[in-house]
């Protein structure tokens, strides 16, 4: 329990209350606003609840993450590979960097033919945006 009562905790209790209480104040006065007539003040008489029953969800969970041990996973570096170097003063190791592999696409060419011919025609028109930089798309002669 003592991990409950530290400073991030108190000002989680506290910043709960202050939330609580004042949603379900918010709540009551548009109940009052509702009985005096305003009808769309009872849709806001129990939304106001709601988002009280949901602050106190959020923190019983986060407490209950917090005593039971459970951290949110951190994000973890990957671990380079070690590969041993045999040195002067035995065996050390060294991690091994390697750099990512770039893979080219290319289109799928059959027979000297792109296989569709809308991309095909794409191409072209890209092509000749390329090739004209000054030039507008309803320019295009294609």
């Amino acid at each position: 329990m003592k991990r409950l009562w530290t400073p991030v905790w108190i000002a989680r209790h506290t910043a709960m209350v202050v939330l609580v209480v004042a949603f379900l104040a918010l709540g009551w006065w548009q109940i009052s606003r509702a009985a005096g007539g305003n009808t769309l003040s009872w849709a806001y008489a129990f939304e106001w609840p709601i988002f009280a029953g949901f602050v106190v969800f959020v923190w019983w969970r986060e407490a209950r993450h917090t005593v039971r041990g459970d951290e949110p996973e951190q994000r973890v570096e990957p671990v380079a590979e070690v590969e041993p170097v045999v040195g002067e003063s035995g065996s050390t190791t060294r991690p091994v960097v390697r750099r990512p592999v770039r893979v080219t696409r290319v289109p799928a060419v059959v027979n000297g033919v792109e296989d569709d011919a809308d991309l095909a025609a794409y191409n072209r028109y890209l092509s000749w945006l390329n090739a004209n930089p000054g030039a507008r798309p309803g320019d295009y002669p294609g």
